[in-house]
């Protein structure tokens, strides 16, 4: 641990631009809230103290904090408007004997790493500066306070666009929001901030020309990119910080052996865990704990929540929440894997197939067109092309039991809760309302009945009708032709 260094999260803002019912800083970059990426990077930098200012929906923000960042110190900001404020109250939470560094991040700045941070700081420490301000160099820096040097090339000012001369607004350095003070000196001059500006607010950026004009040094440290130091302010630039972020997850993983096909249509989130020789194809979504073994491969069109893909397994346009998949066992295309889905070693649930609750043994096949729910099926069982486990009573949900080396007919129904023994057959079309008993074959026997002349008599006139009076008058002929041969 850091003794030495206290961080401060500036979490406290309504984020209007959003036009959002969620707080700005809960929206979620990569499965997790925004917030957490930069709570994420203060647990790295391992910090004695970590503070977060918090005022709108005051309680989901300090929820997600305290999820992310356990013992993270709660502040609430008060009617006080303003960056000044709400570091004035954040170092009064801090003990009162700190006399370290004091660095201060804003919530909604998520891809700041923990090196670009360590580096700030120790530079921050190197130059002796009672305050260090993180800048970037901007093509564009429309918008943003300029950092102003003197003629020797060190740090004079902060000037914001609106107070900036011309000469001043083509200044491409830009104010990233991102500081770093020493305790003393910090807390010295957030007693001389007012309210007495256009907008009634207390500023942070004043401190630093209190420091200034103290004599104090202070430093502005450039970062190596500008995206690093980018904020979300509305969805626009959360779409473009994801897909910044992405792109980092995406070739980090390639970088780790992970055959990636498309980069640009893959959708990768942080908590996703994937092994050395997994294949990623195109149109895929790995989210949550999704965890893939060696040798499998993914997609294409392929989105999984939270699920578990064994070793040389393979899944392909399928949707899947909650669900694990064997090694060697194969999955789709068009399958809906709903929770509580275990698909043994190779196993295979095939086209157009939905399962839930749904406990598929070693080898075991559900191939096509079938709906599997609250249920558990053995080893080397198939089950026929358009079965339905009728799981549901209008009341309760029940369970159905399928033995191993099972093999049921084409578009059989189980009505649960039933129990199929070991190597029992069923044949097709059949509905299985009671148990069957090992090695039995179970049917519904009803004679097929086939009544003549029904569509010309029931349907006259249609063109079913007409194809059957042709059919039946191409065939009188040929018999009588047969007849008299």
């Amino acid at each position: 641990m850091d003794n030495n260094l206290a961080i401060i999260v500036l979490a406290a803002g309504q984020g209007t631009r959003m036009k959002s019912a969620t707080p700005k800083l809960l929206h979620p970059l990569a499965g997790a809230p925004i917030v957490a990426h930069v709570l994420a990077t203060a647990r790295t930098l391992d910090a004695a103290h970590v503070v977060a200012v918090v005022r709108h929906e005051r309680d989901l923000v300090a929820a997600a904090v305290e999820a992310e960042l356990p013992g993270t110190v709660i502040v609430d900001q008060d009617e006080i408007p303003g960056t000044g404020r709400a570091v004035e109250q954040a170092i009064a939470a801090l003990p009162a004997d700190f006399e370290g560094e004091v660095l201060v991040l804003n919530g909604d700045v998520p891809l700041l790493n923990a090196d670009t941070l360590a580096a700030f700081l120790e530079q921050h420490r190197a130059d002796a500066a009672q305050a260090s301000v993180l800048s970037a160099i901007y093509d564009d820096p429309s918008g943003y306070g300029r950092v102003v040097r003197d003629i020797t090339g060190r740090f004079d000012r902060i000037v914001e666009q609106k107070d900036a001369s011309d000469d001043e607004r083509r200044i491409a350095e830009i104010n990233a929001g991102i500081y770093a003070f020493g305790a003393a000196a910090l807390r010295d001059q957030l007693a001389n901030l007012t309210t007495e500006n256009a907008q009634g607010e207390k500023y942070l950026t004043d401190v630093i020309g209190l420091l200034r004009a103290a004599g104090s040094e202070v430093e502005a440290v450039p970062v190596s990119e500008p995206w690093l130091v980018a904020g979300i302010n509305d969805r626009a630039q959360l779409s473009e910080t994801a897909a910044r972020l992405n792109a980092l997850i995406v070739r980090g993983w390639q970088l780790n052996g992970v055959t990636i096909e498309d980069p640009t249509t893959t959708w990768i989130d942080l908590t996703v865990r994937i092994e050395p020789d997994v294949t990623i194809r195109p149109g895929t979504q790995l989210k949550g704990a999704t965890v893939i073994e060696t040798g499998a491969v993914v997609g294409p069109d392929t989105t999984l929540v939270d699920c578990e893909i064994g070793r040389n397994a393979e899944v392909k346009r399928t949707d899947g929440t909650l669900a694990v998949v064997g090694a060697g066992a194969s999955v789709g295309p068009f399958s809906y894997l709903r929770p509580g889905t275990v698909l043994g070693a190779d196993g295979k649930i095939g086209a157009f197939v939905e399962t839930k609750n749904a406990k598929i043994g070693h080898g075991s096949k559900v191939p096509h067109l079938s709906y599997v729910g609250d249920a558990t099926i053995g080893e080397q069982s198939n089950i026929g092309a358009g079965s339905i486990f009728a799981n549901y009573d209008g009341v309760t949900k029940h369970h159905s039991e399928i033995g191993s080396h099972v093999r049921t007919g084409s578009h059989g129904v189980f009505v649960a809760p039933v129990r199929i023994g070991d190597g029992v057959y069923t044949g097709a079309g059949t509905v299985i309302r009671k148990d069957v008993p090992a090695g039995a074959l179970a049917v519904n026997v009803a004679p097929q009945r086939n009544i003549e002349g029904w569509v010309q008599t029931n349907r006259p006139g249609t063109a079913a009708a007409q194809a059957a009076e042709a059919a039946d008058g191409a065939s009188g002929p040929a018999s009588h032709d047969a007849a008299a041969d």
